[in-house]
């Protein structure tokens, strides 16, 4: 459950932010909505893929975690394993809401912040206004990832227009098999069609750079490379299970 009110100085004044990254504080996901303009820290860490909204029909780029839901591999007991936290993972809390405010007016857009959330405290983690009511360096922060994820939303429905105009995106399944024998399948992802990316003639490829969106297609392709990263991290929170709980006591 959600419970997102507006942000505010008076409301929200000692009000805090815990910074843990654990399963206890919604981090156990699979994978996360990235954006093309974070490619560039998203494929030195992550597979990205794209999945398919079966209610708009439209794709949308993510980053893999995991192979099954609920598992993020990049979890462990000191928190999160990487550099970089995508930023639909960073902003949590909080969230971009729309505030009517006459009939007639366009919404105007508003800052909620999730009060249910695991991670709203009053006695551990970042504040949120200094004593003067003041954004701390933290929430400034936070509004600039927000402002980002905004941005990035609009870019990305470019991008992938842009993909499915040249039908790139093929569907692909995945089969992991792990050295314990266990088999994971990746079912209802897609990637990059490089033999249709070849066939793009140049004029497309110069439209496509001009647009900004060149780039982000071979990081997305670079980042597959990931996988294998991934799977080691998988065998390696296997092996340690297995340690802490063996099947024969020695």
């Amino acid at each position: 459950m959600t419970n997102h009110v507006m942000l505010s100085p008076d409301q929200h004044q000692n009000v805090r932010v815990s910074q843990v990254r654990s399963k206890d504080m919604g981090d156990a996901v699979m994978c996360t909505l990235t954006f093309p303009a974070e490619f560039r820290e998203i494929q030195a860490h992550y597979p990205i893929l794209f999945q398919r909204d079966d209610k708009t029909m439209r794709h949308y780029p993510v980053a893999l975690f995991g192979f099954q839901p609920g598992e993020n591999c990049f979890l462990t007991n000191e928190g999160w394993d990487a550099d970089y936290i995508p930023a639909m993972i960073q902003k949590d809390p909080f969230f971009i809401g729309l505030q009517k405010k006459a009939e007639g007016e366009d919404p105007q857009r508003v800052v909620t912040l999730d009060m249910d959330s695991p991670r709203v405290n009053a006695d551990e983690g970042e504040a949120l206004f200094d004593g003067a009511g003041a954004y701390t360096p933290y929430l400034d922060k936070m509004m600039a990832i927000l402002e980002g994820i905004d941005e990035g939303y609009q870019h990305t429905e470019l991008f992938i227009d842009a993909l499915a105009d040249h039908d790139l995106l093929e569907q692909v399944t995945m089969q992991i098999n792990l050295t314990d024998g266990s088999a994971n399948q990746l079912l209802g992802f897609y990637t990059i069609n490089q033999d249709k990316l070849q066939q793009l003639t140049g004029d497309v490829l110069e439209e496509f750079s001009k647009k900004g969106f060149l780039a982000p297609i071979f990081m997305a392709i670079a980042s597959m490379v990931r996988m294998r990263d991934l799977i080691k991290r998988k065998e390696a929170q296997l092996s340690s299970a297995s340690l802490e709980n063996p099947l024969f006591d020695i």
